[in-house]
Order: C-alpha cells, then sequence, then structure tokens
C-alpha cells in the first residue's frame, strides 16, 4: 500500500534489460557516500547533486530500468568525486598559503629587526 503522494505507474515503462546488461552487475548508486558529502562536506552543494542523482539511480534499478541507472550512477560518482576533492584540496591549499604566509612574515621580520631598533654607539654619547 503506497500511501505517499500519487506517483504514475511505472510498471508500463519496464523495460526489458538487453542480454549484455543482464550479464553485467547492476549499478551501484553510491548513496552512502553522497549522504556523506551532503552532510559533512558539501562543498558547492555538490553532495546534494550527488544524493539526487544516487537516489534516481537507485529508483531506476529497482524499476528495472539499468541504462537509466548507470547513467545516473555515473553522474552520482562524478558529482561525489568533485564534492570529495574540493572538501579535501581546498582546505588543504588554505593551510599550505598560511603556513607559507607565516614563514614570509616571520623572514620579514627578522630581517627587520635592525630597522626597528636603534642602538647607541659610544661616539654618539661623547658629542655631547
Amino acid at each position: 500500500m503506497d500511501t505517499s503522494y500519487p506517483r504514475e505507474d511505472y510498471s508500463s515503462h519496464k523495460r526489458e534489460p538487453s542480454p549484455a546488461a543482464r550479464a553485467s552487475p547492476p549499478p551501484r548508486d553510491h548513496l552512502i557516500w553522497s549522504l556523506f558529502n551532503t552532510i559533512y562536506m558539501n562543498f558547492c552543494c555538490l553532495g546534494f547533486m550527488a544524493l539526487a542523482f544516487s537516489v534516481k539511480a537507485r529508483d531506476r534499478k529497482v524499476c528495472g530500468d539499468v541504462e537509466a541507472a548507470r547513467r545516473f550512477s555515473s553522474k552520482a560518482r562524478c558529482y561525489n568525486t568533485l564534492a570529495t576533492a574540493g572538501s579535501v584540496l581546498l582546505p588543504l591549499l588554505l593551510v599550505a598559503l598560511v603556513i607559507t604566509g607565516v614563514l614570509h612574515l616571520s623572514k620579514l621580520a627578522h630581517e627587520s629587526v635592525g630597522f626597528f631598533t636603534y642602538q647607541f654607539s659610544g661616539s654618539d654619547d661623547e658629542d655631547k
């Protein structure tokens, strides 16, 4: 009994999978990876996009449309890869920039110590 919103009857849209599709394993939907990217590392909403395509891939797989499930699965994997790479590489790049900035500033500060400190020599005191 389906108590959710009215849906189309997908039984008439079922396609018989081709012999090659029956021999290959069903496509993965990458749902767990998409959930992880959506909740923890949502970079530019790519995790949410991956989650949407993962759900579409799972729905198509359940309906028996293996080719559409494979296309949606491929898109979900692409968005998951981009979200994971962006969420891992951008903070690493930021840390590297901060470290190099701090090292550069400390080098500048060390070189300019002579400019900010003035030492009186013995000849300056004798002139007065």
